[in-house]
């Protein structure tokens, strides 16, 4: 009698999350883009050098990587003018032919919404017009970077807004550009539940950052943003994106996920060899416990005291919410300090707490 009186109040609550009274409105449903980028049937049918090419769907990024060695510099060259939507997007080939490749890929779309993408200044490491569009650019230098992070971002991020004007230090970009520049700002302190204090004591030698928006995100926070459909399709393309990071010889990364984005690392841990995994202003993470997403990376969390996400019941019935708090004490996380920061996207605010400890985190030097 008792379980099933659990069961009713979660049902319950897990209604009241979808119905809009916990914080949760309206949002317009979206279609996954998954699968191998646009171009694919066209690179399959040719070669390079009399071998064939490999195939973006199956091809494992070591693979890739082997692949691009074994090509001289005329051969990489022919690839990435004849399949520029491909190379852009194949995890373990070369990050500059990459970079190049997404130039030429923005610009033959020919859509004003994404040339400022196209500039010869930006490190665009992943570009798919398909749908509301997908990107990935690289702040700092990738190839000989020390320390590799990745923001991991929620709803309403696409590439037809990435450039959009907004306040700094908010969508992905602003977090990736804020975390690097604070990786070299000195000292910072963090705060890990058991663990004592993490503290960052210089500058940690080269970092470099990825915002990361390789999944479709939901739109507003409705059904979409209740549920884990979008974020187990996120999920398998992270796991991919890191792997392809660790093909090309990059460190281990540390994820900074936000929101939603928080639900696809969630259910992407067991597939990365992430460092740490930081999850902010979460609704949950598809698990009951740290120790539950079943990964030998250091899992933090941090929510500031007047975030809405915290008005979000952290249940999980019949697919719909996230399950545990992950800044809850049973849950298990090393807290990260945020008791400044302002609603749900203030944690990479210069001179907040949670900007300082993401630092030393970022930096390796978070204990």
């Amino acid at each position: 009698m008792r379980r099933f009186g659990r069961t009713m109040v979660t049902a319950a609550l897990a209604v009241t999350l979808v119905g809009g009274t916990a914080g949760w409105a309206s949002g317009d449903s979206q279609a996954a883009v998954t699968g191998p980028p646009p171009g694919t049937a066209a690179w399959l049918a040719g070669t390079a050098s009399g071998r064939p090419l490999p195939d973006p769907a199956t091809a494992a990024p070591r693979e890739v990587a082997a692949f691009f060695a074994g090509l001289d510099d005329a051969a990489r060259q022919e690839l990435l003018r004849s399949h520029p939507l491909v190379v852009g997007n194949l995890e373990g080939a070369p990050l500059p032919l990459r970079y190049e490749a997404n130039r030429i890929a923005v610009a033959a779309t020919g859509e004003v919404r994404y040339a400022s993408l196209a500039a010869p200044d930006r490190q665009i490491l992943a570009f798919d017009p398909r749908g509301r569009g997908q990107v990935a650019e690289v702040f700092g230098d990738l190839e000989h970077a020390e320390h590799v992070s990745v923001i991991v971002p929620g709803s309403d991020n696409d590439a037809a807004t990435y450039d959009a004007p907004r306040k700094p230090h908010t969508g992905p970009a602003g977090m990736a550009q804020a975390l690097r520049e604070a990786t070299g700002a000195g000292t910072g302190t963090a705060t890990g539940t058991g663990t004592g204090t993490a503290t960052a004591t210089g500058a940690g030698g080269s970092t470099a950052v990825v915002a990361w928006i390789g999944y479709t995100t939901p739109v507003g926070v409705g059904l979409d943003a209740a549920d884990g459909r979008l974020a187990r399709a996120g999920a398998a393309r992270l796991a991919r994106f890191t792997a392809g990071l660790d093909a090309v010889g990059a460190p281990d990364p540390a994820l900074f996920c936000h929101s939603y984005g928080s639900v696809v690392c969630g259910l992407a841990a067991r597939h990365t060899d992430a460092a740490d995994l930081v999850a902010f202003g979460s609704p949950g993470m598809r698990a009951d416990t740290a120790a539950a997403l079943r990964t030998g990376a250091r899992i933090w969390a941090a929510r500031g005291p007047s975030d809405w996400i915290a008005d979000v019941p952290n249940v999980e019935f019949a697919g719909i919410g996230h399950g545990a708090d992950p800044t809850s004490a049973a849950f298990g996380a090393r807290r990260v300090p945020a008791a400044d920061v302002q609603g749900h996207t203030g944690y990479f605010m210069p001179g907040t707490q949670s900007l300082a400890a993401f630092a030393a985190i970022a930096k390796g030097e978070a204990r």
